[in-house]
């Protein structure tokens, strides 16, 4: 079964200034450009059967289309021993409002979402067990501005594991579309 979720592309000069603070840090595997978005929903394995009606109740959300800052870096863990390292995404309120949107559609298909406070953001780099400390790339990169960019749709990704980490593809694409009153 596919294993799916909803997401956020991001810009190629984005991804290419994200892409400059790749460094050597013990146990870090480095996201490549591929692989760099913003997770909205994950949905986990879902049976293709089930993709139409996924696709129609995702298309009825109304949202306005909304401008995103990438900046600042974060991880989540400790800096010292870290799970991952991410760039942050500002302002957060729309992002959380659509992921809000897309889980109450999704759960009234049946799908358990994440209870778990949703935080956006943009994966840089996993890490393994024997994670290096991120305390300097902290320092160094904290607070770049990696540049903003309009959103105008969401997508629907299918996220296959391979030996380089997951593969990601566009399964559907959903317009945001401003409210009627």
């Amino acid at each position: 079964m596919p294993r799916l979720f909803f997401g956020l592309e991001i810009p190629p000069e984005i991804k290419d200034r994200l892409l400059e603070i790749t460094t050597a840090v013990s146990g870090a595997k480095w996201q490549s450009a591929e692989q760099l978005h913003i997770t909205l929903l994950f949905l986990g394995s879902v049976e293709e059967e089930r993709f139409a009606a996924i696709c129609d109740s995702a298309s009825g959300i109304l949202t306005d289309p909304f401008h995103l800052q990438v900046i600042g870096l974060g991880c989540f863990g400790r800096p010292q021993n870290p799970r991952n390292l991410w760039a942050g995404v500002q302002p957060a309120v729309p992002v959380a409002g659509l992921h809000r949107a897309l889980q109450g559609q999704m759960e009234t298909l049946g799908f358990a979402t994440e209870k778990r406070a949703f935080r956006p953001h943009i994966t840089l780099a996993r890490f393994k067990r024997e994670a290096g400390s991120v305390e300097a790339v902290l320092a160094e990169q904290g607070e770049r501005d990696f540049g903003q960019f309009p959103v105008t749709e969401f997508a629907l990704f299918e996220s296959k594991p391979g030996p380089a980490g997951s593969a990601y593809t566009i399964i559907e694409r959903f317009p945001l579309r401003t409210p009627t009153a």
